[in-house]
């Protein structure tokens, strides 16, 4: 007992000792003078500490520091840069003597943070490293320690808690008038051991331009014993942002988050579940390999139903009803520019989306499916597939961003889908109905709308099974056109404006934006047409040259008021525009065919009589 008694009274002693020497022979404030000075050499900014230095003890030692701020360049509208109120660091004292350290507690309350942009593009940040002593020369090296010489090892490192509270960080920029402030209420991790989870908790705001977001987050975090990997383990986290600029007024999103990040190995992983973004549901994967010059990423996101209606802006249509008309002066239009892709060289990913379905502008599709590649500046889109309109979407394109200018192309095929229904809900017109299947294989250079229209060049073919052609019935326009030649001008408008037929076939090729159809060919029971023609596609007009001819006539389109007009080719032109196409018969090739059929006939009549008259037989 007396040998334990006076071990505790020896160490009592040393740790007396020890406080005795901090307190009367160690002032931290006789460093104050060298701290700043060393602060302001190396920043070329004004530092202060403008409260005392003071030593914690019992039951750990520590410091604690306050009123510490960092200027910024002296022309800068806000003079500080930094700011913290108070600081506190303890560590427990006896586990030091065992190679463990064992922080009690880390305090940061009332940080400042003022990150400003002038007018002249110079920020806040700048210079922060640059004023180093030009004439410094290395120290000599030395060898450096070795744990198997007993050099100092550490065993452990525990901290008791971490807790940072009402930070601020103010970000100005003048160049563009934004003005934006992040607001840290707290962030706190509880007691944390090498090696085991600690808790993590934070609570954000932001006021953004025109915006503000909230966010909190609740979770695990997982340092290794080497300090080499750090997990996060179920961190939930809860964002709302809302202002007049988010297409739908407020965002709210969720999510799980299991994230590991290895240093030692150079790869990170998180695991998204529970993902909700408004009513979006979903979950993800992403692998990061950052090791290299570029890094790698693997990304893989599994989405729920999708109505991108409601993440879409206001129409400008809508706008310019909503808005009162002004006169203003009118200003050159701003040149198109080509979009920036250098960031497709800054990293080599793998991406996969899973989407169930998408309705937009009226179109209604399912099991979305896209794989993309990106390597070296070339993005591949190797699958593009969906379901819609009882068919479906196949496709594959490219995109070539290493040059400013970029390059593309694309293979794509819609195979059985219901044209009718497709036009109506994407473009709300009633023109062509029938079981489609489509292909075009394209390529181009420049992203610019102008430009994409202008140098795309593809080359298609389209087939249009068991179908009709609505807003024009040709048999009655025949109809009509036969019977103003027997001098019956009476209109007849009774009937719909509908043409069926059986198939509808055509090659086309795109270029200038321009797209020729050299071979359109409509077969029905009743009637054939057949011809050629373009497409603008920068104005949307139409221009197409066709020919009509009766095959046989049929009770329902035509009668035998037609008969005599099989086999005659008849003209027929479509202009306008793809919303509101116009169809007309030549009536007057029509006339003159039917005047020189009536020709042929009287001078094939002649010429039997004139045979008569001389004893002959034609």
């Amino acid at each position: 007992m007396k040998v334990l008694k006076w071990i505790l009274i020896g160490i009592i002693v040393v740790v007396a000792g020890a406080i005795t020497y901090l307190t009367v022979f160690l002032d931290p404030n006789d460093f104050k003078p060298q701290i700043i000075a060393a602060v302001e050499k190396q920043t070329g900014r004004d530092f202060n500490i403008d409260k005392p230095l003071e030593w914690t003890f019992f039951p750990s030692i520590g410091i604690k520091a306050g009123g510490i701020s960092l200027g910024n360049p002296k022309t800068f509208s806000q003079p500080t840069f930094a700011a913290v109120s108070e600081i506190v660091a303890t560590v427990e004292l006896m586990p030091l003597f065992s190679h463990e350290v064992k922080i009690a507690e880390l305090v940061l309350d009332g940080l400042r943070l003022n990150i400003v942009t002038d007018k002249q593009g110079k920020t806040s940040l700048d210079g922060l490293n640059s004023a180093k002593s030009a004439d410094a020369t290395p120290a000599a090296s030395e060898p450096a320690a070795s744990t198997a010489d007993g050099g100092l090892t550490l065993k452990s490192l525990s901290i008791g808690g971490v807790s940072v509270t009402d930070a601020q960080v103010h970000v100005i920029n003048e160049a563009t008038g934004s003005d934006n402030l992040f607001t840290l209420d707290s962030f706190k991790i509880g007691a944390l051991s090498l090696g085991e989870f600690a808790s993590l908790d934070y609570e954000l705001s932001a006021a953004l331009d025109g915006l503000t977001v909230s966010s909190e987050g609740h979770g695990q975090l997982k340092i290794s014993e080497d300090l080499k990997v750090f997990s996060l383990k179920e961190l939930a986290l809860k964002t709302v942002a809302e202002g007049k600029s988010l297409p739908t007024g407020k965002i709210e999103n969720s999510v799980t988050v299991d994230a590991t990040v290895d240093t030692n190995k150079s790869i990170a992983t998180t695991t998204l579940t529970d993902l909700a973004i408004n009513d979006i549901k979903g979950k993800g994967q992403l692998d990061v390999q950052f090791g290299a010059a570029v890094p790698n990423i693997a990304a893989k996101l599994t989405l729920g139903e999708i109505d991108v209606d409601k993440w879409l802006p206001e129409s400008s249509e809508d706008k310019t009803a909503a808005a009162p008309a002004t006169e203003s002066p009118s200003a050159p239009a701003a040149r198109a520019q080509e979009p920036d892709l250098t960031g497709l060289k800054a990293v080599n990913a793998d991406f996969e989306l899973d989407v169930a379905g998408i309705k937009v502008s009226g179109l209604t599709t399912k099991d979305w499916k896209m794989i993309i590649n990106l390597k070296n500046g070339v993005m591949n889109m190797k699958q593009l597939s969906a379901a819609l309109y009882d068919g479906s979407l196949q496709a594959s394109a490219s995109l070539d961003g290493r040059n400013p200018v970029a390059k593309y192309s694309f293979d794509s095929q819609i195979s059985a889908i219901n044209i009718r229904n497709l036009l109506k809900d994407a473009a709300d017109t009633d023109i062509l109905a029938g079981t489609a299947d489509i292909a075009i294989k394209g390529d181009g250079n420049s992203l610019i709308p102008d430009n994409i229209k202008q140098r795309l060049s593809a080359n298609g073919k389209f087939a249009i099974n068991n179908g009709a052609l609505y807003g024009v019935n040709v048999p009655q326009m025949i109809r009509g056109a036969q019977a103003k030649l027997k001098g019956d001008f009476t209109e007849t408008n009774n009937e719909t404006k509908k043409t069926d037929f059986t198939s509808l076939t055509g090659s086309f090729s795109l270029a200038n934006g321009v797209a020729n159809n050299p071979d359109l060919l409509m077969a029905s029971p009743l009637i054939r047409i057949s011809g050629q023609g373009d497409a603008h596609l920068l104005d949307q007009s139409l221009d197409y040259k066709l020919t009509t001819a009766l095959v046989s006539t049929l009770k329902g389109q035509g009668g035998k008021e037609l008969d005599d007009l099989v086999g005659v080719e008849i003209p027929l032109a479509i202009k306008g525009t793809f919303a509101e196409p116009k169809f007309s018969l030549d009536t007057d090739a029509l006339f003159k065919s039917k005047v020189k059929e009536e020709a042929d006939k009287a001078k094939e009549k002649l010429t039997n009589k004139l045979f008569e008259k001389l004893g002959g037989k034609k």
